[in-house]
């Protein structure tokens, strides 16, 4: 759950006659990932691609082309291999040529629009200076200028006495002038004096009325061969959508196969491949490629610990590529882990943990019932909509779980839309009972006594009387996220380098972080605790630091000047990390504020206006209301999610995470769309 599938190394060689079967047999398994081999050894070479690679790519290629511009959904499963390969060799081909005409068809009709609209601008323009464009464009003794101005009506005053020796035309907000070519400059002043925007003349004969009216007259015509072409596009997809997403999977697939030579070393008469594959599945993939190698080796990967100038160590050694191995309900998560690369092999994967602390980050945040459940709707309209796609099912797991997460928090609040909820009719007994669960059984306790939360108790009011307890929870959630960020750190690299080097690159943080939070804890809890009073938690901040210098020194190889330098600057980095969860109360108050006075112009301000008969002004507090409430929304849904985002990925995952990790691509990929391969 907490780490990548274990992997084994795959070496094998054999007949190059038999190159081609063990890449389909490779495909079949479903599990092989091939290392593309780059040696230069004198005589093994790169192999070269199945002669059939150039059609199956064509076909791909086009096939990618059609799906795409087509928008192709698969709403009803996959599609059995035979069926495929049934269409592939029956009509399916002359069905994408011919859909392919048409979508190019279409796209040329709007380019011809588009070139079109920006002809009629032009000739709307100049269409009432009534003057053909043939003596605009073929009289080669005079130059021509049309240009656009808001300064017409100044025309003849601006040109003066040059109006006698030129012709000129002026309509509203356009100026056109013939003149010789000795007069050009003085016409191009003029011009320039009253602002005048040049205008290309366009092309053909005729007064710019009749060809404005063709050229209407030439769109309405291509838009009707649009509309012609969406039909028959919106049948294809109807018809053969389904079938053409199966197809480019099932071409996808036969074109890795087929250029799969090029991942492996071949001579004149063997080829050599080198592959990982889940330790797992060692059995299976060794009695199945047995049969078309005459070497073949499996050995699961087991990393040598290093002790000394570990970054060396790691630049030499080859890691396997990553599988996720995290739990159904989790596995969504992985999206989000993977926007930073995937974890390094051997490493913990985080992923698991983000599946919970991301929505609960995001849910302390926002923290409202009511735009919970409008995010909850949100999430299953986008998988009605979208739910047949891998990552719009993925994209509305993760959608709907911070929905839940800030409605449970919002019914802790006892807030929904911004407006405190704990007295209104329907919920008054609900929060008189939890309130009575746990007032008497919270206050006074440890939370109050160590901790220093007086408000521990349930309906908690983040903007109103439990604001401090907001701050502090805020901060205790920071050191705690930021200590089991640490602890993972400290696995990752006792497991790579051993004890002694993660002590010193990790333990020193935890020494840090501990020592330092309990010491500010004390302070803040005990009024006769001094905040430079020496203590067990300062000195372990004290020793942690030295200890960091040491491993700054040794371990990150900064040296002794830049370990004593840098240690406490890193330490105090640390401090702004902690600090930077208070982010959560922060945005949260904020977004509280927002709502609220909203509501207040609103909401209030129409219950008012109504109850006093001014219905007009009611209607424009309700559209202000309304108004604020989606800008709250499209806010809440924006602004906690970059903070939950840079908690993790920043503060949190810049303790432990290297997304060095290559994501593990077995030969043919997954399939989706067609089934018994």
């Amino acid at each position: 759950m907490l780490s990548a599938v274990e992997m084994s190394r795959l070496t094998m060689a054999g007949s190059r006659s038999d190159l081609d079967e063990a890449l389909r047999l490779c495909a079949d398994l479903g599990n092989v990932h091939i290392t593309p081999y780059s040696g230069d050894t004198e005589g093994i070479v790169v192999g070269t691609p199945h002669p059939d690679a150039d059609e199956v790519s064509t076909m791909l290629s086009k096939v990618r082309s059609v799906n795409s511009a087509l928008k192709c959904v698969n709403k009803d499963g996959p599609v059995s291999s035979k069926s495929v390969k049934k269409a592939i060799s029956d009509t399916f081909p002359e069905k994408v040529d011919a859909i392919t005409e048409i979508i190019s068809k279409k796209s040329d009709a709007e380019a011809e629009i588009s070139r079109l609209e920006e002809r009629v601008s032009i000739l709307s323009t100049i269409a009432p200076l009534n003057i053909p464009l043939e003596l605009m464009t073929e009289i080669s003794s005079v130059d021509v200028y049309l240009a656009e101005t808001s300064k017409s009506g100044k025309a003849f005053q601006v040109f003066g006495e040059l109006k006698n020796r030129i012709e000129m035309h002026v309509s509203e907000k356009v100026v056109a002038v013939a003149c010789q070519g000795k007069d050009a400059a003085e016409v191009q002043m003029a011009m320039g004096e009253l602002g005048a925007k040049p205008i290309q003349i366009p092309s053909g004969k005729g007064k710019p009325s009749e060809l404005l009216a063709k050229a209407v007259k030439d769109i309405a015509k291509s838009e009707k061969l649009i509309a012609d072409c969406e039909s028959k596009m919106s049948s294809w997809v109807q018809s053969h959508g389904r079938m053409s997403l199966a197809v480019q999977e099932h071409l996808e697939r036969e074109n890795e196969i087929l250029t799969g030579h090029t991942l492996c070393a071949t001579s004149a008469h063997a080829y050599a491949m080198d592959a990982w594959l889940p330790t797992s599945e060692a059995d299976k993939v060794r009695s199945v490629l047995s049969k078309v190698s005459s070497h073949l080796k499996i050995e699961k990967f087991v990393e040598e610990h290093g002790h000394g100038d570990h970054d060396d160590h790691h630049h030499e050694t080859e890691y396997p590529p990553v599988e996720y191995d995290t739990m159904e309900i989790t596995r969504h998560a992985s999206v989000l882990t993977n926007l930073v690369g995937r974890p390094k092999y051997g490493s913990i994967d985080p992923t698991s943990m983000l599946a919970f602390t991301f929505p609960i980050f995001y849910g302390l945040i926002l923290g409202d019932a009511g735009y919970g459940l409008v995010i909850m709707l949100l999430a299953l309209l986008l998988k009605s909509k979208m739910g047949h796609d891998p990552m719009g099912a993925v994209g509305s797991r993760i959608l709907m779980n911070m929905g839940i997460a800030t409605f449970i928090v919002g019914v802790l609040t006892a807030e929904a839309f911004g407006f405190v909820i704990e007295d209104w009719a329907p919920f008054a007994s609900f929060y008189d009972a939890l309130y009575s669960a746990t007032h008497h059984s919270l206050t006074g306790t440890v939370f109050e006594e160590w901790f220093g939360l007086s408000h521990t108790y349930l309906p908690f009011h983040r903007a109103g009387g439990a604001l401090q307890d907001y701050i502090l929870l805020s901060i205790y959630l920071g050191c705690a996220h930021l200590l089991v960020g640490f602890i993972i750190g400290f696995i990752n690299v006792f497991k790579a380098h051993g004890i002694v080097a993660a002590f010193f690159e990790k333990g020193s943080w935890l020494l840090i972080l501990i020592g330092g939070s309990a010491h500010i804890l004390r302070f803040i809890t005990d009024d006769s605790y001094g905040t430079f009073e020496g203590s067990v938690w300062s000195m372990m901040v004290i020793v942690g630091v030295i200890c960091l210098i040491y491993g700054l020194a040794v371990y990150e190889g900064f040296g002794w000047l830049g370990g004593i330098i840098m240690g406490p600057i890193e330490t105090f980095g640390l401090l702004a990390n902690t600090l930077s969860y208070l982010r959560i109360m922060a945005v949260g108050v904020a977004g509280v504020k927002i709502a609220e006075i909203g509501n207040e112009m609103g909401f209030h301000a129409m219950a008012d206006a109504v109850s006093s008969g001014e219905f007009l002004t009611a209607v424009l507090c309700f559209l202000v209301w309304i108004g604020v409430q989606i800008f709250a929304l499209a806010l809440g849904l924006l602004s906690p999610s970059i903070h939950a985002v840079r908690l993790h990925f920043v503060e949190w995952m810049g303790k432990f995470y290297d997304g060095s990790g290559e994501e593990f691509a077995p030969l043919g990929g997954r399939p989706l769309h067609v089934e018994g391969h």
